[in-house]
């Protein structure tokens, strides 16, 4: 009985009542709430960045003016290069580098000796092909001379014989001459006609033959006339002028100095006319085209060029064009830097983001985009158009009103939420 009771003490022992169940339950709720607690404030909340390290701007409608401003660099309008058309050692140099310099005007003298040998041989060869020209055109005049000669001399024997005959024909007929003294007349006067045809017919053939052999003579002297000519002019080549008028530049020869066949001497810039080289990012490529306006500020004053050339070639993601003035340029100098606004079309309206740094470290593929309450800022992707005129037209991905964090996002890249202080 002892045992029995001890035990069905214990039993009701290990019962909890009611109350003390609840205060149980309580203390769980409460630890709960304070784990949640916990882990609300040690979830993550972003980047931590500061506001005075960053750049917001807020998504706007306005127009979007197609322009592009670059640096572009002042180049003459033309230039013509000056290279040796011939071997030859610097005699003189009478002009300096940056002069300015006239048509025709004499800037460098070189000296060939082989060159002057060569002029020498073919001019004596020129003189003796004279000389044999001439003695070919005496040969023909006398020729003629003789032939003139000739002819008239067996002219007038046919003019003789045929008196002769005529007057024997007379006294036949009267019968004081014999019929064979009359034949005999007739055959005389018949030579002398054959004898005048053939001789006319001989000198014309060798008269021929001799006129021909000065005509080929004189066309082997005009045709070493050319090359003498020629070589003349090489001759003179050796005398550097200058073509056209302008500044000299490049020009750094020495007396002395020996030059080669094709080396360049200097170049000539035209004086007062110039022409813009603008290079641009290769994003704009697709979209520029010859005959498009661009204006420079310059002084208070804009200047109308247009687009004459554009070079294709991309070279470290730029590629060149030029520019022509419209009307007269301002004064310029020579490899001056200017800002030129080029015009790629007309202005249309759209949402626009400034230009800024966040463009380069995304390609315009997102954005950070700040909350409403303006504490934190989330990664979100976007549709960005054209850039032109330090602005970006926003295609697609945010409202107007957005603040957008436009600076630079190197330092916070990796980072999908920004905490701001």
């Amino acid at each position: 009985m002892t045992d029995t009771a001890a035990l069905s003490g214990a039993g009701m022992d290990r019962r909890v009542p009611a109350p003390r169940r609840g205060w149980r339950l309580l203390l769980g709720v409460a630890a709960l709430l304070m784990g949640l607690g916990v882990l609300a404030r040690a979830w993550p909340r972003g980047v931590p960045v500061a506001r005075a390290d960053i750049e917001i701007a807020t998504l706007r409608h306005g127009p979007f003016r197609d322009v592009v401003v670059g640096r572009a660099t002042v180049q003459p309008l033309q230039s013509v290069l000056l290279d040796a058309s011939e071997d030859g050692r610097v005699e003189q140099v009478l002009v300096k580098d940056g002069e300015r310099v006239e048509a025709g005007q004499l800037l460098v003298v070189l000296t060939s000796s082989q060159r002057a040998q060569e002029l020498m041989a073919r001019s004596s060869e020129a003189a003796q092909q004279l000389a044999n020209l001439a003695t070919f055109r005496g040969g023909l005049a006398q020729a003629q001379a003789v032939l003139r000669r000739e002819v008239t001399q067996a002219g007038f024997e046919v003019e003789r014989s045929r008196r002769a005959h005529e007057r024997n024909r007379t006294l036949a007929a009267t019968g004081f001459l014999s019929p064979a003294a009359l034949e005999e007349s007739a055959d005389r006067l018949v030579l002398a006609e054959r004898l005048l045809a053939q001789l006319q017919a001989d000198g014309r053939e060798e008269l021929r033959t001799r006129e021909q052999s000065v005509d080929a003579m004189q066309r082997a002297v005009a045709d070493l006339d050319r090359r003498l000519a020629s070589m003349r002019a090489a001759s003179d080549g050796l005398s550097v002028r200058a073509p056209v008028a302008g500044r000299l530049t490049g020009m750094a020869l020495q007396v002395g100095e020996s030059v080669r066949t094709g080396s360049r001497l200097a170049r000539i810039d035209s004086l007062g006319r110039f022409k813009l080289l603008m290079s641009l990012d290769e994003f704009h490529l697709a979209r520029v085209r010859e005959g498009l306006r661009a204006e420079l500020p310059l002084e208070g004053r804009r200047h109308a060029l247009h687009v004459s050339r554009i070079d294709p070639q991309v070279k470290d993601g730029r590629f060149a064009l030029e520019l022509v003035f419209e009307a007269e340029p301002p004064p310029l100098q020579v490899g001056q830097g200017l800002d030129l606004r080029l015009t790629l079309g007309d202005a249309t309206p759209a949402l626009l983001l400034p230009d800024a740094g966040f463009f380069a470290d995304t390609g315009g593929a997102w954005v950070f985009v700040l909350d409403p309450d303006g504490q934190r800022a989330h990664r979100r992707p976007v549709q960005l158009g054209r850039r032109a005129d330090g602005v970006i037209e926003v295609l697609g991905g945010l409202q107007p009103g957005d603040q957008v964090i436009v600076s630079p996002y190197r330092a916070f890249a990796g980072a999908t939420t920004l905490q701001l202080r």
